[in-house]
């Protein structure tokens, strides 16, 4: 409540500072207009009495509502530069002051004509530039962050883009995959614990667990790096259970719970906490085939190599089959010999089943 009585009196000062910048200005215009009314002085004075009396209500009058117009106007660029990230008023700000001096440039061969030819093509130069210029350094905040060696912070969006990452998937690894690919930007939130799990696991003397911990502790540095996500660290004395800790961080902060331990994902669903469980992604791009399944496809076109065969699944697999040309445009089933995964799709090379020997 203090806060909203003291942006109230701030904005009723702004509407009275309007106000009385009108009735100054109009008071002193009306003086004018009454002392040239008449050359006597007495009435000069009275007649400018009342124009300054005339001019001072009328600044009053209007200083109000355009004062109203100029807080509507303050409040609403308020609203929207506060919808927007830092990086990009910035970014904004930066290709203002360009578009103005390649303004200032464009202008210099009018100063060879009169001020009062050139003056509104200048104007209209530089708001048009320097509009242009404010766009551009809005749209192109990022790669002007870039240029000098800075990373933008990246911001929490309305569609979520906030998460808590739990050790298991810093040792796993593939977060990094998903981060590197745009599948997780935004706000990562780390929690202390994390930071010390990872250093008492690469702290240990079992080889293989201290690799573990050093794996993490090395995607972790990758994902920092990373432009499409910001790490905040949250500091919480006294923490015992991480795993606990990290899912009330989630639940506090609406944020999902990137992990690949199990049991931890089940708790944090109980809790109702969004999980993104690494494993379980993992499990939905797999291959719906692998080597010794049996695939039923009907044969299209021939292969590239001699004998073989193409056809496609409904998916629109490419289904390779040796020794099978004399079997297109029949459909046949296979037995699949291995997968392969390209950046157009999946390829299926499979083979026709050997026949069976025929009886003694």
């Amino acid at each position: 409540m203090h806060a909203d009585d003291r942006k109230t009196r701030l904005r009723g000062r702004l509407v009275e500072g309007v106000r009385l910048i009108f009735v100054a200005v109009l008071g002193a215009a009306g003086y004018q207009i009454g002392t040239m009314a008449t050359d006597s002085t007495v009435i000069a004075d009275r007649r400018a009495l009342l124009y300054v009396f005339l001019g001072a209500g009328s600044g009053y009058v209007l200083g109000g509502v355009f004062g109203r117009l100029t807080l509507q106007a303050v409040s609403g660029l308020e609203r929207e530069l506060g919808r927007r990230p830092a990086a990009e008023i910035a970014g904004g700000v930066v290709g203002l002051a360009i578009g103005l001096v390649v303004a200032a440039l464009l202008c210099i061969p009018l100063l060879f004509v009169p001020l009062s030819y050139t003056w509104p093509a200048a104007v209209f130069i530089f708001l048009v530039v320097g509009s242009l210029g404010t766009r551009l350094g809005q749209a192109k905040h990022e790669d002007i962050f870039a240029l000098v060696g800075m990373k933008p912070r990246a911001t929490v969006r309305a569609g979520g883009d906030l998460h808590v990452l739990d050790t298991s998937a810093l040792i796993d690894g593939r977060v990094a995959d998903l981060v590197g690919t745009g599948f997780v930007s935004g706000t990562i939130l780390l929690h202390e614990g994390v930071l010390r799990e990872l250093q008492a696991i690469s702290d240990s003397s079992d080889p293989a667990r201290r690799n573990r911990g050093r794996r993490g502790l090395d995607v972790l540095v990758e994902l920092q790096r990373a432009p499409t996500v910001q790490f905040q660290l949250v500091e919480e004395a006294g923490v015992m259970d991480v795993d606990a800790a990290l899912v009330r961080l989630a639940r506090e902060s609406g944020a999902s719970l990137i992990t690949v331990d199990h049991n931890l994902a089940k708790v944090a669903e109980a809790l109702r906490v969004p999980v993104a469980q690494v494993n379980a992604l993992a499990a939905k791009f797999r291959a719906p085939y692998t080597a010794g399944d049996d695939v039923i496809v009907r044969l299209v076109k021939e292969g590239r190599e001699h004998g073989q065969a193409v056809g496609y699944l409904d998916d629109g697999t490419m289904v390779v089959i040796e020794r099978a040309a004399e079997r297109i445009g029949s459909e046949v089933e296979a037995k699949v010999r291995n997968v392969i995964q390209t950046t157009t799709g999946r390829m299926i090379f499979a083979s026709l089943p050997e026949p069976e020997p025929a009886e003694p």
